[in-house]
């Protein structure tokens, strides 16, 4: 069966991933995962604190795309994109890390804003069937940031980013007005819409999801992610990898990750998380399928029947 392949880099302020998909040219648009990729950078430590990527992280970026951009030839993509988020976003040396990445590797990385990277995370809902008539926000919390879009009756009312995320809190980098302004913006939502759940992407909610045992198909309850949140607290860096089996990257941020969680769901007044398995990487992926396939649909290589596809949900999300 023929295929074609679509790939994506996330360079997040804690991790940085790759993800190849391929769908195939027989006519059913089915999206399978074809790689999943992580590596524990954590570029937003040296960012939030001093305010640039030293010259250890700076070259393990470099040989982590020199490994990606063989990893992409080896499975013949059709496209890619790699996109940057808030530690490459406020580094004094993105540019030039960035100018250095392009020579070395022909990876031309595109260092996206907060409000960007909120529209691409609200690009991967295509992966859950949502009610028109409903109001959802979605919240995806990465190492530096925070985005929170809303729809209501299918189309996007608000979207915006902020400068809360697990790494600064972890090194107590986030301001205070950042705070406020969101509060302030939940607090205005909440007034306009009517919003129950809240879908969750992002690898900090996935685990604390399955760490509070949901069952396949149902929702994570604001009161249940409290209780895993609140258990997680009270055990050591050391006894959160011991007991359940977690990267040191992701034990010592995953609470701070439910804290912000929590708090814009209960300031958006919701009772649920919905957890599919999805993020920023997702919707990278999406809009370049998107792209090719109207180029392929104005050549008359695609049938108008497949304007209407389905896409796989059993892929991991990207951006913690």
């Amino acid at each position: 069966m023929d295929r074609v392949r679509f790939a994506a880099i996330d360079i997040g302020s804690n991790a940085v991933r790759l993800l190849i998909m391929s769908v195939s040219m027989d006519g059913d648009d089915a999206f399978n995962k074809e790689l999943m990729i992580r590596i524990p950078l954590r570029l937003g430590q040296q960012v939030f604190v001093d305010g640039k990527i030293n010259d250890t992280k700076r070259k393990q970026l470099l040989r982590t795309m020199k490994a990606f951009r063989h990893l992409m030839n080896v499975f013949e993509v059709e496209s890619f994109r790699a996109c940057a988020t808030a530690a490459m976003r406020e580094a004094k040396n993105s540019k030039e890390i960035v100018k250095e990445i392009a020579k070395e590797t022909d990876i031309n990385i595109d260092i996206i804003d907060g409000h960007e990277e909120a529209l691409m995370v609200y690009e991967s809902h295509f992966l859950y069937n949502l009610n028109d008539q409903q109001n959802y926000a979605f919240i995806d919390v990465g190492g530096g940031s925070t985005e929170v879009s809303v729809i209501s009756n299918g189309a996007l009312v608000f979207s915006n980013s902020y400068k809360i995320g697990t790494v600064r809190l972890l090194f107590d980098k986030v301001e205070d007005e950042e705070y406020v302004k969101l509060q302030n913006d939940m607090t205005d939502l909440k007034e306009q819409y009517l919003i129950n759940d809240v879908i969750a992407s992002g690898g900090n909610i996935i685990k604390l999801n399955v760490l509070a045992k949901t069952r396949k198909g149902r929702k994570l309850s604001v009161t249940a992610l409290n209780e895993i949140n609140e258990h997680l607290k009270t055990l050591s860096i050391d006894e959160r990898i011991k007991t359940y089996n977690l990267k040191q990257d992701r034990a010592d941020v995953i609470t701070n990750a439910g804290d912000v969680y929590l708090d814009v769901a209960q300031l958006l007044g919701a009772k649920a998380f919905i957890v599919p398995k999805i993020g920023l990487i997702d919707g990278l992926i999406h809009l370049q399928y998107t792209k090719w396939k109207s180029k392929k649909k104005n050549k008359k290589y695609f049938p108008e029947e497949l304007l209407e596809y389905e896409i796989d949900t059993d892929v991991k999300g990207c951006h913690t």
